[in-house]
């Protein structure tokens, strides 16, 4: 019986030590811990990167597809997800270097950055960090119109940040579904509202802060015009891309428009999310 129970103990510890938590896991420049994802091989590897108050499970649909031509990474920034939430100022800067840590971590040779809503702004910051790696950028249902610009003030009162200092909960619910569209999946969207209003309120709040204000100071237009790879965007049409204007700020920028879907296409219609992003890695 002794010797059952040693070796049970053993084996408990090989499974714990074997878990994989520690692999999955890297500190960012400020000793925050990020977890991320590694599935399946290949090159370039591919990078998700999640939108506001979001994580790296808004991208299951897409995981499984692509990691059976390619390492797929998947990220939960800081403040979300499974990371750690012990930063003080939420920004596209500190975003931008959690994912740096990450590419560092998993050491592919090549990769393409993947951003949804203002990760694409992320993977841009990310790009520039760490150029020898990056050889393309793909945005989903983001930078629509870089010309767009606000001053803070304006740009706060547009996003709604009042109300979701007042009350964090049904701001949340209010800003999902005036991005859906009408006969959106219930479940989804239910399920979607259920899991950003669950984010906490302090990195969400101090996260779009951080984002209004890289509006009103046209700092998202100065990172796209150091960023020296391609920028390709699968978007729904919910709100019109100018693809001149985004030209006049970036290398090269094209885009791909999902019709009948909202803001989190890549899970309303996953489908043929994947079928437009096949087609844009193809082209990078």
């Amino acid at each position: 019986m002794k010797k059952i129970l040693i070796v049970l103990v053993l084996l408990s510890f090989v499974l714990t030590s074997c878990s994989g938590d520690d692999e999955n896991q890297v500190r960012s420049f400020d000793g925050v811990k990020i977890s991320y994802d590694v599935q399946g091989k290949g090159e370039p590897a591919l990078v998700f990167v999640h939108g506001w108050s979001c994580s790296r499970e808004y991208w299951k649909e897409q995981v499984s597809h692509f990691a059976k031509k390619h390492k797929v990474v998947t990220i939960d920034l800081a403040g979300h997800g499974q990371s750690g939430q012990h930063r003080k100022v939420y920004s596209l800067d500190g975003f931008a270097q959690d994912v740096k840590a990450v590419i560092e971590a998993v050491n592919p040779k090549k990769v393409i950055l993947i951003g949804h809503s203002f990760g694409g702004e992320i993977v841009a910051s990310t790009a520039r960090l760490k150029p020898e790696k990056v050889i393309g950028i793909i945005g989903a249902d983001t930078l629509h119109n870089l010309d767009e610009t606000f001053s803070k003030e304006e740009a706060s009162k547009l996003i709604g940040l009042d109300e979701f200092k007042k009350d964090f909960k049904p701001a949340v619910r209010k800003f999902v579904k005036q991005m859906m569209v009408k006969d959106v999946n219930q479940e989804l969207l239910n399920w979607i509202i259920y899991d950003m209003s669950s984010a906490p309120p302090e990195v969400a709040i101090s996260s779009l802060d951080e984002y209004v204000g890289a509006i009103a100071d046209k700092k998202t237009i100065n990172i796209f015009r150091e960023v020296k790879v391609p920028v390709i965007c699968i978007n729904a049409d919910l709100w019109p891309t100018n693809i001149e204007a985004n030209r006049r700020y970036m290398m090269s920028f094209d885009v791909k428009i999902m019709k009948g879907v909202g803001h989190f296409l890549m899970l309303e219609d996953p489908e043929k999310f994947n079928k437009l992003l096949e087609e844009v890695i193809k082209e990078l």
